[in-house]
């Protein structure tokens, strides 16, 4: 694998992992299921929700949309909720506290899977017991339905009698732009209902997931998102789910970093699997790449300019398995700021699908399914080849260097 400068700022889960409340609210006790409960109140009703009209007049994607914080606030605020979850770690009772939101009328809540478990990588225990606090300060017990810690996604469930829901809409794969206004509901520290505004940062990132594994797709935002935001929704103009609330990346542990929301794309195909089978699964190709640049091509002769640089080939995995080739170098050759093995295979496209970069691979990949056979086409000394290759299943935990 490449060796690259560490970031100077550390990625950090929007709440605490182990479950703490610590690090969400400011109370280290776990939350306690009579606490201002007040189950049964609500009227069992189920609210319609359409895109909200812009300041247009439409509800149709535009340019220069601004966002009206207070009319989306207004019409969906009451579809986010509050994530109370007790759990253990290390053999003493702990709690994590988090935000979610409603996505349908069956009493679906969407959080993060870091929410609602604790525990080590490749060891992960659910929370014993969850609790669900609606706006109107309604709080009832909720069941973990499954988790997809791939891409830090949870699926949890209420009883709907005797609720009002509000579900969310989730947005279009297509519709987040580079500056379009956003914003963020939630609960930071414990502080419920909280509104912040931004933009849409970057789009395309790549995050790393509680598997080690790299959450592609991922949205950057500059709205400010702390401890607590975890699991909440990212909305954009006209109250559609852009995503899911997930990571900051600060030097300082608290909102004025960077943060980054796990793409509504991803979330639906998370709950979409779970809805089916209780978990999620992903092809496995079982490689690690670097990305390609026209100065890295030109400095190590790779044949393309483009493509993902395979750096490292785990032995019996799927690549190894077909002879896609990892570098023949065993010593690190520095160039600009990384440094890099040579002779492994670049890989340019899966099937009919181009692959520019090693997100780009990561996304086209999991198109795929485990067990599939398809066609990874390479860049080996200098030519074009095509390597037939079985996916795999992903593991638990990546594998390491």
């Amino acid at each position: 694998m490449t060796r690259l400068p560490a970031r100077l700022a550390a990625l950090a889960l929007l709440s605490a992992s182990p479950l703490a409340l610590a690090a969400c609210g400011g109370d280290d006790e776990a939350p306690t299921a009579t606490t201002r409960t007040a189950a049964g109140t609500g009227t069992g009703s189920v609210a319609t929700v359409e895109d909200l009209p812009t300041d247009d007049g439409q509800a149709t994607s535009g340019r220069g949309v601004a966002i009206d914080a207070r009319q989306v606030y207004d019409r969906l605020g009451n579809g986010v909720v509050t994530v109370l979850a007790r759990g253990s770690s290390g053999g003493q009772e702990s709690g994590g506290l988090g935000s979610g939101f409603v996505i349908s009328d069956r009493g679906e809540i969407v959080t993060n899977a870091h929410v609602v478990t604790s525990g080590s990588r490749s060891n992960p225990q659910p929370a014993k017991q969850v609790f669900i606090r609606f706006a109107d300060r309604n709080q009832v017990e909720a069941k973990i339905l499954g988790t997809d810690r791939f891409n830090d996604v949870a699926l949890l469930q209420v009883k709907p009698e005797d609720l009002d829901l509000v579900p969310l809409r989730f947005a279009g794969p297509t519709d987040a732009k580079v500056g379009d206004p956003v914003m963020a509901i939630g609960s930071p520290f414990g502080e419920e209902q909280s509104v912040s505004i931004g933009v849409v940062s970057a789009l395309d990132r790549s995050i790393q997931s509680l598997s080690g594994f790299d959450t592609v797709d991922a949205i950057q935002t500059d709205a400010a998102i702390n401890r607590g935001n975890s699991g909440g929704p990212l909305l954009d103009a006209r109250g559609r789910v852009l995503g899911i609330n997930s990571q900051i990346e600060t030097s300082t542990g608290d909102g004025s970093g960077v943060g980054f929301a796990v793409s509504s794309d991803t979330v639906r195909r998370a709950v979409d699997q779970i809805r089916k089978v209780g978990s999620a699964s992903y092809p496995y190709l079982g490689v690690s790449t670097v990305e390609v640049y026209p100065q890295l091509a030109k400095k190590f002769d790779l044949g393309t300019n483009t493509g993902a640089w395979i750096q490292l080939v785990p032995e019996d995995g799927p690549a190894d398995a077909a002879g896609l080739r990892g570098p023949t170098s065993r010593t690190d050759r520095p160039f600009q700021v990384g440094t890099y093995r040579t002779g492994g295979d670049v890989i340019v496209g899966i099937d009919d699908q181009p692959v520019r970069s090693s997100t780009d691979l990561a996304e086209v990949a999991q198109r795929f399914r485990p067990g599939q056979t398809v066609t990874v086409r390479v860049v080996r000394d200098g030519k074009k080849r095509d390597v037939r290759t079985k996916l795999g299943r992903r593991p638990t935990t990546a594998p390491r260097d």
